[in-house]
């Protein structure tokens, strides 16, 4: 395994805490003034319909407050993002009412339209509120949306066998793939919790190490593994701090490797991720740069890249950060 590169923690954006004014440059952060119009994007067949149950409280305490509040229920993520050009147009703040997968198939279309994105967190695995700090209970979320200060964060641009994608959190392919699969999968009536847990142990416990090739801003690493993940922000997976030091703003990317040590010791390891000081372990390296690519030297093996926890496509993948691409809504005070 190659030696990992020290993370310089300076400038890392601490989880459940919103970006701090001093750890942006004042053209990345800005109060947003005046009256706030809002344009709620979901998804009506995700989730059983929780993403709906979900944003309706957060909607009446925003008209309650003056604003205006649009609720626009969608059957798919594509009609989803036809919708945000002309609602930006109007001055609507586009807000993402599901879980990362939601969240990441809009960030780049808010992006591109030169919007703010306002998350209201109501999927399964809410990894980049985490992150971010953003509340779920309505009236804190409310409150975000309201009052709360626009930041910028980072993007990944990631390109498979499939096309090309933009992803919010973090991109991953390995065992990590396999237990996102499990998780899609499973039934409803299973809590969102024991899925994760459920589908970690599962995948970990039957997942065939790859041999990988990584190449990190040119230099090329080889090593037997389990999984690589590159990582903009550091949860993944319902709370799993798989890239403890990533900062979304910071415009760089953290690519997490673990290596194909001793399965049991990875698999009693797994309540280490939670913590984040699973990056302690002799299996591990954690590296970072700007521009990633993976690919595995297995001979007729495929293998599917993940991001926010949507498949993406079959390796080779490549990925590059952008920093700062998107606008949004954090609360102004740590949650």
């Amino acid at each position: 395994m190659p030696r990992a590169v020290p993370v310089d923690r300076k400038c890392r954006i601490p989880h459940h805490r919103p970006v701090s004014p001093a750890q942006q440059r004042p053209s990345e952060q800005r109060p947003v003034s005046g009256p706030r119009a809002f344009r709620f994007l979901l998804n009506r067949q995700a989730g059983g319909g929780s993403a709906a149950r979900a944003a309706a409280p957060v909607a009446r305490r925003l008209r309650s407050a003056g604003a205006e509040a649009r609720i626009t229920q969608s059957a798919g993520a594509e009609h989803c993002r036809g919708l945000i050009p002309g609602a930006v147009a109007r001055g609507e703040i586009i807000v993402a009412v599901g879980g990362d997968g939601m969240v990441g198939s809009l960030a780049g279309a808010v992006s591109g339209a030169g919007g703010t994105l306002g998350i209201v967190p109501a999927g399964r695995g809410n990894d980049l509120a985490r992150q971010l700090g953003i509340p779920r209970a309505a009236a804190a979320n409310a409150d975000c949306l309201l009052r709360g200060r626009a930041t910028r964060i980072d993007l990944i641009d990631v390109t498979t066998a499939r096309g090309a994608d933009v992803v919010a959190g973090s991109v991953y392919a390995g065992v990590d793939s396999l237990a996102s699969a499990l998780v899609d999968r499973a039934p409803r009536f299973i809590p969102a919790a024991l899925q994760y847990h459920y589908a970690a142990v599962r995948a970990l416990a039957s997942f065939p190490p790859r041999q990988y090739i990584v190449d990190v801003d040119g230099s090329s690493h080889r090593f037997r593994g389990f999984t690589t993940v590159i990582a903009s922000s550091g949860f993944y997976g319902r709370g799993m701090h798989i890239a403890p030091d990533a900062d979304p703003a910071d415009g760089m990317l953290d690519i997490v490797m673990v290596s194909a040590g001793s399965r049991a010791r990875l698999l009693r390891a797994l309540p280490r991720l939670y913590r984040g000081d699973h990056v302690a372990l002799p299996d591990v390296t954690v590296l970072r740069g700007r521009e990633v690519e993976v690919r595995i030297e297995d001979r007729g093996e495929k293998l599917e890249a993940w991001g926010d926890g949507d498949r993406l496509g079959r390796l080779p993948l490549r990925a590059s950060v952008r920093p700062a691409a998107l606008e949004v809504l954090v609360p102004r005070v740590a949650q």
